[in-house]
This record gives C-alpha cells, structure tokens and sequence, in this order.
C-alpha cells in the first residue's frame, strides 16, 4: 500500500499496490500492519455502505463528538465523489482548514480520516456507492453537524448540490458548535 500523507496532519489518501495480470489484478484494502506503521488506525467497529441514486447528492458535514469519535477509511466502490475532511482539533495547527479528495470506481484510493474531523461527500455521478469503515459504532447522541455551505469554512464543492437530507439543511453553522 501507499500512503500519501496530505497537509492536514493524519489525514491520509492510502493507495492500493496492485499486482496486475492478464487476470486483472490482486491488491490489500487494508494491512494492519501497514497502517500501524504509519501510526493509522487498525482497529474497526463497523462497515458502512451509502448507495446514492442522482449525481449531486451531498451527505455531510458529520461527525460524532466526544468518546464516541470515530475514524473512517473511505472509498468509493461506484462512481465517483468528492470527498471532505474538515479538521476540528482544537489544538491542531491546521483547525478549522479542510482536505478534499476526488474517490472513484476502481481507482483503489481511500481516505483515512482521523478522529476530530467532519467528514462530506457530493456525488458526481449517479448511482454512486460509498464504502466506509468506522472506528466506532455510530450513536445517534453523539453525532453533530456542520452546514456544507457554512462561509466560515470555504469548501470549494465541484457541483452545486441538488439533494440533500432536511437534517444537512438544517446543520448548524461552525461558530454554533464551537
């Protein structure tokens, strides 16, 4: 595997090693190993998948709070997205910056997002399917929001989104949860 350090300290983009043949190929998803070298987590609760019916679905910005933080390894197993990690490290040198990656079909790349960090997505195309690990199991009180078009935070989405849960509409702004 290939890690690709970002810069947002601990955000990574890990890239699969692919052995290829006239077969296909063969390639790890996941070496724990590999990821304790490079002092990732190596220890998942949960596997979580999202099917997105139409291009432009956004989902985000999420995260769980307090003991029940979780750290995701994210990938896209159909379509393609734009995926964002905002970092909320109260200590971190990089607070408040955010990372985004484009994840799509067979390219073989996850994002590794640490503990800390709001986490979103936006469809670029349809049918789109996003697989993710957690480190926690996901508790419904523990999780905040953030509103993705929040100015204070800048993203620079690829496409205007067209559909998005009531609950993402209704996000708070970051200085509301700070």
């Amino acid at each position: 595997m290939i890690f690709h350090k970002t810069p947002i300290s601990g955000l990574y983009l890990v890239e699969e090693k692919r052995i290829e043949d006239d077969r296909g190929f063969f390639a790890r998803t996941f070496c724990e190993a590999e990821f304790a070298e490079h002092g990732l987590n190596t220890e998942w609760a949960q596997n979580n998948r999202s099917y997105n019916v139409h291009k432009g679905t956004l989902r985000g910005l999420h995260m769980q709070s307090d003991q029940h933080a979780e750290v995701k390894l994210v990938s896209c197993t159909r379509g393609k997205i734009w995926d964002v990690a905002v970092d909320l490290r109260p200590d971190s040198p990089t607070f408040k910056q955010w990372y985004g990656v484009y994840l799509e079909e067979n390219d073989g790349k996850y994002f590794h997002i640490p503990k800390g960090f709001l986490h979103g997505y936006i469809t670029l195309e349809e049918h789109s399917e996003v697989h993710y690990k957690v480190s926690d199991p996901y508790q419904p009180n523990s999780e905040v929001g953030v509103l993705w078009s929040d100015k204070e935070l800048a993203i620079e989405w690829p496409i205007t989104p067209q559909f998005i849960s009531s609950k993402d509409e209704e996000a708070v702004l970051l200085e509301e949860l700070l």
